[in-house]
């Protein structure tokens, strides 16, 4: 028994090891797809890649899914409008999101995802996943149909009229398609089997509350340079998926 002992050790790495692949073969299709259709660069590309690669391996397929529902409702929004983007200056570049942009995206996501696996607590913190990737996608949907269907905004904090794509800035049409994407999104958490339907609603709701913070802090701090978009977009998802786990 004492010989067999070296061989089940190796046999039960394997085991662990074995789940690992189908994460790899799926994110480096889905993130050469994802830069096919210009909606990534090379970086964003292999940035993404290791982002989904930690979800896939950390909270599985389902999380998957919901990350290609977020990529699908943010490229489209991107692409929505662009001509009229373009006019006011506020269209992003036509090679697609770049590594930083992703991370700042998705990290608290791959994250909350890991934690699921080393803490024991998975209901917690897959909840925290799909609130992070719902706010991701609300996020810049309302940022993107805002837009396209408004040249005015009104700053958060004021309620004074500013052109769109201002720091802060907040329409109607953009808040009412955040509120949407950050639904949808979550709705496919439940489909997938990311998280029980009776969390629908409290991933909705972070969401949203990372959406409303994220215009916040565009219009306190980077607005006036203090913090970059991209820390502003971390923020905005970490706050979600705080509050997602502070009511569960």
């Amino acid at each position: 028994m004492a010989d067999l002992a070296p061989t089940m050790q190796a046999l039960a790495g394997m085991e662990a090891v074995r789940p690992l692949a189908p994460a790899v073969i799926v994110s480096v299709v889905f993130a050469a797809l994802a830069r096919l259709v210009r909606g990534v660069t090379v970086g964003g590309a292999i940035a993404g890649a290791g982002i989904c690669c930690l979800l896939y391996a950390g909270a599985g397929a389902g999380a998957f899914l919901v990350l290609v529902s977020v990529f699908a409702l943010t490229w489209l929004s991107t692409r929505f409008g662009y001509r009229r983007k373009e006019k006011l200056g506020t269209a992003e570049q036509s090679d697609g999101r770049t590594a930083l942009q992703v991370l700042a995206n998705l990290v608290v996501a791959a994250g909350c995802a890991g934690f699921s696996v080393v803490t024991g607590r998975k209901e917690l913190f897959l909840l925290a996943v799909s609130a992070a990737l719902s706010e991701a996608a609300a996020d810049t949907v309302s940022s993107e149909v805002g837009q396209a269907r408004s040249a005015d905004a009104r700053l958060i904090v004021s309620w004074k009229v500013v052109p769109a794509g201002t720091n802060g800035g907040v329409s109607w049409a953009g808040t009412m398609a955040g509120i949407v994407a950050a639904a949808l999104v979550s709705l496919v958490s439940v489909v997938t089997g990311l998280i029980p339907v009776k969390w629908v609603g409290v991933s909705i709701a972070a969401a949203v509350t990372g959406m409303i913070a994220d215009s916040f802090l565009g219009a306190l701090l980077e607005q006036r340079k203090v913090l970059n978009n991209d820390a502003v977009n971390f923020l905005g998802t970490l706050i979600a998926a705080g509050v997602a786990a502070l009511v569960a």
